[in-house]
Parts: C-alpha cells; sequence; structure tokens
C-alpha cells in the first residue's frame, strides 16, 4: 500500500453508503414525480386536441409520504382556488374549458370562487368527473354547463358542516335539534350555532340557485336546491347519474379514454395502497367446462 494514500476503513464505506442511500432516498420519489408530471402533461394535451377545451385538472388524494408514513390529506383549499381562478382568467373567452375533478370536497369559500369564475367564463364549460367529487367538488360540477361522468362515479350532497374542535356538524341537523327541543330548552351556544347554521344554509341554497337557475328554470332550481342543501341526504351520500338525472341536471355518462389514462398517473402512495390487482384484457379460457365437451350446433 501507498504510504501517502489515505487510509478508508470500513466505517467510512459504511457512512458513505448512508449517505448514498439517503441522497438516492430524497431524490428518486422527486425524479419519479417529474417523469409523472412529464407523462400527464402528454395526456392533457392528447385530451386538449380531442375536446378542443382547455383542460384543467383538480385531482385530490389522500397520501402517504413514503419516507416517515406521514398521513397527507387532500382537499379543496385556498390555493387550489388560485391556480384554477389564474387557469380561467388565461383561457381565452372564446375557448371551452373541461374541468377534471376527483375530490371530497374541502373548504367552501375556495370551491365557491371556483364555482363562480367557472360559470362567469363566456364558452362552454364541462366538468368531468371519474369517480367522485363530493361536497365543494359537486358545488364546482353545478357551475358546468354539462357534467360528464362515469357511468359509476358520484357527486354528494351541499349541506353546510359547522366545525366543533376536531369534529364537523352538519347545520341543517343543528337547526332541527333546536326546532324539535324549543329555544327555552336549549343553551345560548347551541342558539348561536342555530343561527350560523340557518344562516350558512341560505347563503348555500342562494348559491346553487345562482349556478343552475339557467340550465333548469329558477323554481326548478329552487327546489333543487332545497334538497341538495337542507339534509335531505346524510353529507357523504352518493348521488348517481340516474338521481342526477330525476333532478334535472345536464349529466352524460360517456367520457373519453384519456381521462382514465390520466387518473392511473394520479397513484395512491404509500403502504396503505387499496389492494387491488388485475390483469388487463379479456381473459383467454383455457378449456371448456366438461358439461360442454361434446356439443354440436
Amino acid at each position: 500500500m501507498d504510504a501517502g494514500a489515505p487510509y478508508i476503513g470500513l466505517g467510512d464505506i459504511i457512512w458513505y453508503l448512508f449517505f448514498l442511500w439517503l441522497f438516492l432516498t430524497f431524490l428518486t420519489p422527486q425524479l419519479r414525480y417529474r417523469t409523472l408530471q412529464s407523462a400527464r402533461a402528454e395526456v392533457i394535451k392528447q385530451l386538449e386536441r380531442k375536446l378542443g377545451a382547455k383542460v384543467v385538472t383538480m385531482v385530490h388524494r389522500q397520501e402517504r409520504i413514503s419516507l416517515f408514513g406521514i398521513p397527507v390529506y387532500s382537499f379543496i383549499t385556498i390555493e387550489d382556488s388560485e391556480a384554477i381562478l389564474r387557469a380561467i382568467r388565461s383561457t381565452p373567452p372564446d375557448t371551452p374549458i373541461a374541468l377534471i375533478l376527483h375530490t371530497p370536497g374541502g373548504l367552501v369559500l375556495a370551491a365557491s370562487q371556483i364555482a363562480m369564475a367557472l360559470k362567469r367564463h363566456p364558452a362552454k364549460k364541462i366538468v368531468i368527473v371519474p369517480h367522485y367529487a363530493m361536497s365543494g367538488g359537486t358545488l364546482i360540477a353545478l357551475a358546468a354547463d354539462e357534467i360528464w361522468m362515469d357511468r359509476d362515479a358520484v357527486l354528494g350532497p351541499l349541506d353546510p358542516q359547522l366545525v366543533l374542535g376536531d369534529r364537523s356538524i352538519p347545520a341543517p341537523s343543528v337547526v332541527r335539534v333546536m326546532k324539535l327541543k324549543g329555544i327555552d330548552k336549549v343553551s345560548d351556544e347551541t342558539l348561536i350555532m342555530a343561527d350560523i347554521a340557518e344562516k350558512a344554509i341560505n347563503q348555500m341554497k342562494i348559491l346553487v340557485e345562482e349556478l343552475i337557475k339557467d340550465k333548469v328554470g329558477p323554481d326548478r332550481a329552487a327546489e333543487i336546491a332545497d334538497k341538495l342543501v337542507s339534509g335531505y341526504y346524510t353529507h357523504d351520500y352518493p348521488i348517481t347519474t340516474d338521481e342526477l338525472r330525476k333532478l334535472g341536471l345536464p349529466v352524460r355518462e360517456e367520457l373519453p379514454e384519456e381521462v382514465y389514462a390520466l387518473m392511473e398517473l394520479y397513484p395512491q402512495e404509500g403502504i396503505r395502497r387499496p389492494s387491488v390487482e388485475y390483469i388487463p384484457g379479456t381473459p383467454r379460457r383455457l378449456h371448456q367446462p366438461s358439461s360442454q365437451r361434446g356439443a354440436k350446433t
């Protein structure tokens, strides 16, 4: 061994390997994310050419950071509304907009901003729902001229939720409890909550009516708003395409294949990814059942 060469021991090698592992651990997810972004952009371009519309996506997943296993929940936020409002403003007034939604809902303020901005866009508006768009997502969908949904996709009710500590209470239920018990038999806090609940319900009804009255007429819009907002459904009830049609909303059950391809590029991360596996395509029958052998036509 050269006397002037630095000595590298086993401990040094272990440290080098540890730092290399640490570097790759942080770098690999970034590279994977950039690859996904590039693939999504390509599918979005294909979809824009096919629809002749500006395509905007808002896809929320319940993510799990793979390194530390910390759950991260995604909902409609002010940042979402800022981004979508910028996308709408940057779209020429004669260019249609197709908004792909996959969301459990979120802030009423953010969803309302998106819905009103989408409604004001002069050209045709389409909201595409491949799986579900609940609560605030439903509010945004109502702003569209057409709602395109997978046959098994769903929307959700729009009853406002009042936040009490770490839990949410449906506003219609607060009002109902106050009326059942009577004003003189509930606490001042409950009376205050009931007052807030009534205001929230009325505000949401007005917004829903404004979004849909040009499609179904003022009287029908009031009926639909009352059913969606006033507690007819529980907050997590899945409203199907059949029910939406009965309400008179403009629903279409046909999605471009590119939409499904795009959703495949939003994988659910982490160790609790849904345990569903299948091989695409039609299964090949290897042999006939014994009861059919020898049968002739």
